[in-house]
């Protein structure tokens, strides 16, 4: 990596004031970068074009307004199912390979008006469903870590965000934007060593992003640091009148502290999510984390999660019945592809359909709709739900009962990045089961989550840790995980 594209926010903005280096060079340098990796195969889209001229707007405020907004000249990269104005929206799908929006989703808004230069639109699984990313009609993307252009025996990246995880952590920006419903941030940012932030539901809107489960859907920050994930969520986070379910009341700007007092903090230990399937490894790194924290006076102790067993499968059903509802509007009538051949309506929907999606999208619709039958909705959906209410009480039970925790420590991953041979030889539905155990429960729960980089493993590959936190918790989870951050001290990727 490129010791220059690996800078931090900080550290890029003290370059542009000291002049050793300008928005419109340090672009210049990010599209290079994109090049230099483009066998990773993390952007679907490079915006080259737009990235400069956001190059010169903030070479504009930093050297003549004198006025430079936070991220100006930060490149970042926006994972392609978020909506932007006349530049392609895929969702890595055959059925959208062509739709360019005419508006942009309102985290892109913001980051935009906050200065951000976008360098391009990152790979995803078709339609943010995977675990692994690689199920794009671009094909799969490649994790930079142990990857050897010479050995196509190369490691997944995670998903569904992995382009904007790899993009990061290879160092063509500074920051990317992924879509988390599962553990779709968080999952690729462990296996790529990086930073990868769940905020509270509701906290950044969900307004241009091409939903998945709309009850689930947040979107997610991916960066190096947390101090970085911090900067990036304060641009981003707060009401927005384009999204109704976003949190009504102003979002107020999150600090973070060098020092952080541990010596109040209450720790908890999940005992459920030391699971069947854990490497040792991971198992290893969670109790050095929380070793380290008790030596920072945190208090740790056991916890209790007792739904945590049925989380996948009450995931697995709510997560396809939303998507079933929510794949019924590609018709073939309104937008997106539609198949060439005449047919009646009926035919129209089914030929559409079944060439404009892969298998695991039609897959899901079709569980989807088998759990929504008439004779199946209390079975399935019904009970799935009342079971969600649980998992979310599980979380409000450890918060704030008498003997509460202020936040959680687990795993994020159940081991490092998986080879993509062995990593095909399971069913998609399977392996987001496996991948997302630790991550998914905090999504049906809607309460923020953060995955930080510890070690390498064996394979030297990284391995990560996760915090849970109350909702709205935010501030709390950014600063242990900072004060994790500055003890672990985790190598960039060739540093």
């Amino acid at each position: 990596m490129n010791k220059i594209t690996s800078y931090t926010i900080k550290e890029i903005h003290k370059i542009y004031r000291d002049k050793l280096l300008t928005p419109t060079s340090f672009v210049d340098l990010s599209l290079q970068r994109v090049k230099q990796t483009s066998e990773l195969n993390a952007f679907v889209t490079v915006t080259e074009k737009e990235a400069e001229n956001h190059g010169i707007e903030s070479e504009k405020r930093f050297y003549i307004d004198k006025k430079s907004l936070p991220l100006d000249g930060v490149t970042i990269g926006l994972k392609d199912n978020f909506c932007t104005r006349n530049i392609t929206t895929t969702c890595a799908s055959e059925m959208l390979k062509n739709f360019t929006p005419t508006y942009d989703a309102t985290v892109y808004a913001r980051l935009r008006a906050a200065g951000a230069c976008l360098i391009g639109k990152c790979n995803l699984d078709e339609f943010a469903m995977g675990a692994g990313t690689i199920d794009s009609i671009f094909g799969p993307t490649r994790n930079p870590w142990g990857y050897n252009k010479d050995n196509d025996n190369w490691r997944i990246a995670g998903g569904s965000s992995g382009g904007s995880a790899v993009a990061v952590s290879s160092g063509s920006c500074i920051a990317a934007i992924g879509s988390d419903t599962g553990g779709s941030t968080r999952n690729p940012a462990a296996l790529c060593g990086i930073v990868g932030l769940k905020p509270t539901y509701g906290l950044v809107s969900r307004y241009g992003l091409i939903p998945l489960v709309n009850s689930m859907d947040v979107p997610g920050i991916m960066t190096r640091t947390v101090t970085d994930a911090a900067s990036i969520l304060n641009c981003i986070a707060g009401p927005d009148l384009l999204d109704s379910t976003t949190i009504k009341k102003e979002f107020n700007y999150i600090t973070l502290t060098d020092d952080f007092d541990m010596s109040n903090v209450r720790i908890g230990i999940p005992k459920e999510y030391h699971c069947e399937g854990m490497s040792q490894e991971v198992i290893n790194a969670w109790r050095h984390v929380a070793d380290l924290l008790e030596k920072e006076r945190a208090v740790i102790k056991s916890v209790s999660l007792p739904h945590t067993s049925v989380s996948i499968a009450v995931y697995s059903i709510l997560n396809q019945c939303e998507v079933a509802s929510n794949m019924a509007r590609y018709d073939g009538l309104e937008y997106g592809f539609r198949a060439q051949e005449e047919y009646s309506t009926e035919e129209l929907y089914a030929s559409t359909r079944s060439k404009g999606f892969n298998d695991v999208v039609r897959c899901r619709i079709f569980g989807g709709n088998y759990f929504l039958l008439t004779r199946n909705y209390d079975k399935y959906f019904i009970k799935a739900q009342k079971l969600r209410r649980l998992i979310s009480n599980d979380f409000k039970m450890v918060f704030q009962g008498d003997n509460h925790v202020d936040v959680l420590l687990t795993p994020t991953t159940l081991s490092d990045a998986p080879l993509y041979k062995d990593f095909m030889l399971k069913h998609n539905r399977d392996q987001c089961a496996f991948q997302d155990y630790c991550t998914q429960p905090a999504n049906m729960a809607g309460i923020p989550a953060i995955s930080i980089p510890i070690c390498l493993s064996k394979n030297n590959l990284p391995l990560s840790v996760q915090l849970m936190g109350p909702c709205l918790s935010e501030e709390l989870l950014l600063n242990i995980a900072k004060r994790i951050e500055s003890i672990v001290k985790f190598p960039t990727l060739n540093s």
